[in-house]
């Protein structure tokens, strides 16, 4: 079978692979949607955010992935063959408390698919049968790709803070994670701003909810001038930029909700007057625990979520060469293999 390999130093492989057989407990998929993740560009840099057996492009990537089941191991209950599957990308140890609360992601032996073992960007891969989340019938398979990290982040971290139809929730870079928050915050019924210097990004923001979308500079004026009055209820910083997470602290209320979902390793915050003084709340963002999904997808087919809005485009695995180098240059957003 054709599979996805990044070796490195803004290399891609498309390499033939024996197909892949269920173990025990294991099922197989075919590949019908995988997209890529900005998280992958890591991969493609030879950097791996996580994983530790990523070095020399071993493991396939695409560990937001959807498709069809068809092949199961032993002792494999509650998924059968012909089930539309995406994949829940998180493996923990199954007995410590983050992984008996569902939150596997946080499990101190956690492994990640398309990092520790092979992931969606090939013809066939195979998943534990707890990682694999059935898809409703109303969801595609793109769809089923985009729901299961972007909107499912966003859609966790905004139910724990009880956003609603009184909540105004201001959203800092409009990529395809920040797009997935205004598409969930205008879904639940909130108030949403979404800020980015892109005016592209800007019309997306409209199309999927946002009541205003505007530049960090006008988004700063008219803060200024307490357009929101106190804040925001809540800011989400996507862009894993300086100026969005200091942007995001300084827009909300007092007593309010800040979460940190774009990647950085340093920025020089004013605790005391952004934190300290205002009883500000702020958390990481970063995936949803396994048991929200039943809610999640059933929130996606109730308010009709367009899901497939958030991809840019589709290519053939054929195309990962040119895909990978285009989304590294930033001239695509979200783009998602097809077979």
């Amino acid at each position: 079978m054709k599979a996805v390999l990044l070796p490195g130093d803004g290399r891609v492989e498309l390499a033939e692979r024996p197909e892949p057989s269920a173990g025990p407990g294991e099922v197989v998929v075919r590949m019908r949607a995988s997209a890529i993740c900005r998280s992958d560009m890591s991969l493609y840099r030879g950097t791996p955010i996580v994983g530790g057996e990523t070095a020399g492009g071993k493991v396939v990537p695409g560990h937001e992935a959807a498709g069809d089941v068809v092949a199961i191991g032993e002792q494999v209950e509650g998924v059968a063959v012909g089930d539309r599957v995406a994949g829940y990308l998180a493996v923990g140890c199954g007995h410590c408390r983050h992984c008996t609360s569902g939150a596997w992601m946080l499990c101190a032996q956690w492994r990640c698919m398309g990092f520790d073992f092979d992931g969606g960007d090939a013809e066939l891969f195979v998943l534990p049968a707890g990682n694999c989340l059935v898809l409703p019938p109303e969801i595609s398979y793109l769809g089923g790709a985009v729901l299961t990290d972007m909107v499912g982040t966003q859609f966790h971290l905004q139910r724990e803070v009880g956003v609603g139809g009184a909540s105004t929730a201001v959203i800092f870079g409009l990529g395809p994670m920040g797009n997935a928050g205004v598409m969930v915050g205008s879904a639940l019924g909130a108030y949403v701003v979404a800020v980015d210097p892109l005016a592209a990004r800007r019309e997306r923001a409209l199309r999927l909810g946002a009541a205003a979308a505007l530049s960090p500079e006008e988004f700063a004026e008219r803060r200024a001038k307490n357009w929101l009055g106190e804040g925001a209820d809540l800011a989400v910083d996507c862009s894993g930029s300086a100026e969005g997470q200091i942007g995001a602290l300084d827009a909300v209320r007092p007593e309010a909700d800040v979460y940190f979902v774009g990647e950085r390793t340093e920025t020089t915050l004013d605790p005391s007057n952004q934190i300290i003084r205002k009883l500000t709340r702020v958390r990481g963002g970063w995936y949803f625990p396994r048991w929200r999904y039943d809610e999640l997808a059933a929130f996606a087919v109730a308010r009709r979520l367009p899901l497939e809005d958030l991809v840019s485009g589709t290519v053939g695995l054929e195309e990962a060469a040119e895909a990978f180098r285009a989304f590294d240059a930033r001239e695509t957003e979200k783009v998602v293999f097809v077979s």
